[in-house]
């Protein structure tokens, strides 16, 4: 029947959109069940055959509470709020601690300087000072341990540039996170009016298969009563035999259509059904004031422009790392070294292995890079970066302004042609009974019976698929302002 492919081809989408769907009920056992009025059911798990009731606000609810893709925008705004601490770490003091053990020559001259960056210990010398001539190479042994702090003092905007600049980076994340939310709440709409006119298809040819069967009844009454040759019973049969496999089919759309749903609600269930007939689509405003909402509420064109600002910011970082830092620092160690020391003074005891001369040290220190090759360069790239920033949110911008434009004509379209097609299934409807009447009086032909009734069911899920049309015309209206239905 022509209205299988009309509806598989109104589904596609929310497949296309969903991605493939689990096979693991396919692989389950269950039982069938034999419908009312004797044919066997598709052999699925009962959760198929009777799947449990959802209403469309429950269903939304859940979807942006539950749904995998709204979870994992949600965490990827909480991994930026986590990186906006690493610029912050700077402020903390740092805080180290070191033991070393030296071996190699000791000879000395006069120059005091700063060693190892966790503990920043100025030098002290005490061995004999030497020219070249009197240098030794014999080794002596040293040892050394310590406890040190740093604590920034002033950074010069440094540090409030980079924090600045993951800052915007949650902004744009948290924009992205709000598309990827109405992206789920627009899935779940389009499936639970796919839900609702697989119904009404499925309806449609059951009442279908019902008329049938009482025309095939009728024949064979006539049949055997001698009134009607036995060709109308055949041309009913196999009209009805048509309407039976038609039904399985749209069964089984029905089946497909309630798990959907429940892909894109994010639920455990392998489908789930309606539980109340969706809202009569909301009229649209005119289509600039339309663009103009979307514009300033698309979450994807302020994600799109959040970038650059993040990229800018991003820039001002990275020409930061060329301002001075002045710091403070802080260490307490002890020290010795086996060397023979200037003038009169005592070895230590252990002779350089035992770290038992204290010495402690505070001081502020002023520095700046005046110029780093791998800072200008970075800052430099960052600033190109910040052209495709703005090139991509003209993208963003222009693609938000057609897919209004599109929307909007959709739902235009739906609703001029849903009166059309109610008008056709009006006059298919009144043809139907006049071919009715005409074959139950002997005047109508059993073929010009089933074209009657092929008409009516067209009609029928014409009727089913222009609402769905236009419901989710609607939904995909409302999507593209950046609002609901």
């Amino acid at each position: 029947m022509p209205h299988v492919s009309l509806h598989w081809a109104r589904m596609m989408p929310i497949v296309l959109a969903l991605g493939p769907m689990p096979t693991r009920a396919l692989a389950q056992p269950a039982p069938t069940s034999a419908s009312s009025n004797g044919s066997s059911e598709l052999p699925l798990p009962a959760t198929l055959l009777s799947p449990p009731k959802i209403t469309l606000g429950d269903a939304l609810a859940f979807a942006l509470k539950n749904q995998p893709s709204v979870r994992e925008a949600l965490a990827r705004v909480a991994a930026r709020l986590v990186d906006v601490g690493i610029p912050r770490g700077q402020w903390l003091p740092t805080v180290g601690i070191t033991a070393q053990i030296l071996g190699g020559t000791a000879n000395n001259t006069t120059a005091s300087y700063l060693t190892e960056a966790w503990t920043p210990t100025p030098r002290v010398g005490g061995t004999s000072s030497t020219d070249a001539s009197g240098a030794s190479w014999s080794p002596e042994p040293s040892t050394f341990i310590g406890l040190g702090i740093t604590q920034h003092v002033f950074d010069f905007g440094r540090i409030a540039a980079e924090i600045q600049a993951a800052d915007s980076l949650v902004g744009a994340e948290r924009h992205s996170s709000e598309a990827q939310a109405l992206d789920v709440r627009l899935g779940v709409e389009e499936a639970y009016f796919a839900v609702y006119s697989a119904h009404a298809v499925l309806a449609a040819t059951e009442e279908a298969y019902a008329r049938s069967k009482a025309a095939f009844e009728l024949a064979r009454q006539g049949v055997a009563a001698g009134s009607r040759p036995p060709f109308d019973q055949t041309r009913i049969e196999a009209q009805l035999a048509r309407f039976d496999v038609t039904r399985v089919r749209d069964r089984g759309e029905l089946r497909v259509a309630q798990s959907l749903l429940a892909a894109a609600v994010g639920s455990s269930e392998l489908a789930l059904d309606i539980a109340d007939t969706p809202p009569s689509p909301a009229d649209v405003p005119p289509l600039d004031v339309a663009i103009q909402h979307a514009l300033q509420r698309e979450p994807g064109l302020q994600a799109a422009l959040a970038r650059i600002q993040a990229q800018e910011d991003a820039t001002r970082a990275a020409f930061a790392q060329l301002r001075p830092d002045l710091y403070v620092f802080g260490t307490l160690n002890g020290r010795a070294g086996g060397a023979k020391p200037s003038g009169s003074a005592p070895t230590p005891d252990g002779n350089g292995w035992l770290p038992i001369v204290p010495n402690w040290q505070i001081g502020l220190v002023l520095s700046w890079p005046i110029f780093e090759g791998t800072y200008w360069a970075r800052g430099k790239a960052s600033e190109q970066l910040e052209a495709v920033r703005r090139e991509e949110a003209a993208v963003v911008r222009q693609r938000l302004v057609a897919r209004v434009e599109t929307a909007y004509v959709a739902v235009v379209v739906a609703r001029e042609a849903l009166p059309r097609i109610r008008n056709a299934l009006e006059a298919a409807r009144t043809n139907y009974a006049q071919a009715d009447a005409r074959f139950r009086t002997g005047l109508g032909s059993p073929t010009d019976l089933a074209d009657a009734e092929r008409l009516w069911i067209e009609s029928q899920t014409m009727v089913a698929l222009g609402e769905f049309d236009l419901a989710r015309a609607r939904a995909a209206f409302g999507r593209s302002i950046a609002e609901g239905l």
